[in-house]
């Protein structure tokens, strides 16, 4: 059997938490996991459970057909694998990179793979370390299709729900963008709340059941306004883009008169606006999607 598919053996480049977690459930499974990381330290709990700790990023890829790579950004995956010696020792391998970052840059790194003989998917993580070789964690991944077949068996011993999103390489870090989009929107949303709703008199305890409620209701909504989205209707009927102006408007007037930076939802009551001023002032909010980029 080749290296590239020998499935008794990983590597992964990056002990940071999630790292460390990866590593851990291919050593949970039984597969002969080599570990390197640019800080040393960070191994010792898995060399512990059997872990291999090369010496250098070089030793580290040579040990194995496929390489796992999850560090903090693009720039760190350059700085590991461009390395000539690293390169080499890359060629006629594979390089599953699971770190975020953006669309461009999983293309430019793939470019790189692909001019060096590096077999190369890229992927995101898209639930917290707690979940990984566990049922609820979710990656995804997006590249050759043959590639991420033949090293499927690999990648399910993380655990959870995989899915391949196609073969162009940055769909990915498209997805990863998009529903990141979405977590830290709303995050921001709920911290905000949070603020206001304590210069108001309201606990952030007395808040949080009445806050779920609204939180459940969003899954229904994503799939009615992508639907809606996707035909071109923008399910005004029942909240009117006018309607939701005003109803931002009383949010910022609130914040403000409290002290409380209400910059966010000034920038959303602005869409808005803006699309009440483009005659959309029947339609629902997310027909703010069809103008944000333009």
């Amino acid at each position: 059997m080749s290296s590239h598919t020998d499935q008794s053996a990983v590597t992964v480049l990056g002990l940071g938490p999630m790292g460390r977690s990866l590593a851990g459930a291919f050593l949970d499974a039984g597969l002969r996991t080599t570990i390197w990381n640019r800080t040393p330290g960070r191994d010792q709990e898995l060399v512990s459970r059997g872990a291999v700790s090369a010496r250098s990023a070089e030793e580290a890829v040579a040990a194995s057909g496929l390489t796992v790579v999850c560090v903090v950004n693009y720039d760190a995956v350059d700085a590991i694998l461009r390395r000539e010696a690293v390169a080499d020792a890359l060629k006629g391998h594979t390089v599953v990179n699971l770190t975020a970052d953006t669309p461009d840059r999983a293309r430019d790194t793939a470019a790189w793979a692909a001019e060096h003989g590096v077999r190369y998917l890229d992927g995101a993580i898209m639930t917290p370390i707690t979940t990984i070789g566990t049922p609820a964690a979710v990656f995804i991944h997006s590249g050759p299709e043959e590639l991420y077949r033949e090293h499927r068996p690999v990648l399910d011993v993380l655990g959870g729900n995989h899915t391949h999103l196609g073969e162009e390489i940055g769909r990915a870090a498209a997805y990863d963008i998009a529903l990141l989009d979405i977590f830290w929107t709303a995050m921001a949303g709920y911290a905000h709340a949070l603020a206001v709703a304590k210069a108001e008199g309201v606990t952030a305890r007395e808040l949080a059941p009445l806050a779920k409620g609204i939180g459940s209701m969003m899954p229904t909504l994503f799939e009615q306004l992508a639907e809606g989205v996707d035909s071109g209707n923008y399910f005004g009927e029942a909240n009117p883009m006018t309607s939701t102006a005003s109803t931002m408007t009383h949010i910022v007037h609130t914040s403000e008169a409290h002290g409380i930076d209400a910059s966010v939802m000034r920038a959303a009551e602005g869409w808005a606006r803006r699309a009440i001023g483009r005659g959309y002032g029947a339609d629902g909010f997310i027909r703010v999607a069809e103008f944000l980029g333009r």
